[in-house]
């Protein structure tokens, strides 16, 4: 299986998505669009989505089903709070074939930074104190989320203003960043993502929306749009 650090450090830019619902059909046709990996949720409300995701025993089913359709990264939003990320969940992760979690630092408990047969990402939100992320690197994370758009200017067209933030973090963080799609992504994004230094971009329900078929052409433009910055 392709690891996500493997697949960073092979793709000038990996396409990751967010799936809006933990829905193998979905799973089914973003990797046919060309995903290069997937993610899922438990234990969260999404606020991007207005989804809420239930407990893991709800979804193993699910989640082994998605992790037999491919072998590229596939990870997990394990917990919306520090409270709710339990250790005798993050356990059972690694054997049901996820390769890494995703989750805000401020939600992330010590117990994490702990070999657990995954690879560590970390969330920075629009509050988080941007002078402490170089330190970040001395932890082991495989890439650092970029999530640092308000609430309430999701789904708003990407300007310039935010791509020299992320340039800033790409700048400072010391390890790969991820964008999430909290602004409303477009083909013409991608390859002022790239040039920023970006290394994955990750889309979820603000551009994929909620159905097979607003799925699969989002994914599909996008992919075109990374095809072609090569």
């Amino acid at each position: 299986m392709a690891s996500l650090q493997e697949s960073l450090n092979k793709r000038n830019l990996t396409l990751i998505v967010s799936l809006p619902a933990n829905d193998a059909v979905l799973a089914g046709a973003a990797l046919k669009e060309g995903a290069d990996g997937l993610k899922v949720h438990y234990n969260v409300g999404h606020r991007a989505s207005g989804n809420h995701f239930g407990q893991l025993d709800e979804y193993e089913a699910v989640f082994r089903n998605i992790r037999g359709q491919f072998d590229g990264p596939f990870g997990v939003v394990p917990s919306g709070s520090i409270e709710g990320a339990k250790r005798e969940d993050i356990e059972r992760l690694a054997p049901m074939g996820f390769d890494f979690y995703s989750i805000y630092g401020h939600h992330l408990p010590s117990f994490m930074l702990q070999d657990l047969g995954l690879e560590r990402t970390f969330a920075i939100n629009e509050s988080s104190d941007l002078a402490l992320l170089p330190s970040a690197s001395h932890f082991g994370f495989t890439a650092l989320e970029a999530s640092v758009i308000p609430g309430s200017e999701y789904g708003t067209p990407l300007s310039f203003a935010d791509v020299l933030k992320y340039r800033y973090l790409v700048e400072r963080a010391r390890m790969p960043v991820l964008v999430p799609s909290q602004r409303k992504l477009v083909p013409d994004d991608i390859r002022a993502l790239s040039d920023a230094g970006i290394k994955a971009v990750m889309l979820g329900a603000i551009v994929v929306g909620k159905t097979e078929d607003t799925l699969r052409k989002a994914v599909a433009d996008i992919r075109d749009a990374i095809d072609r910055l090569t």
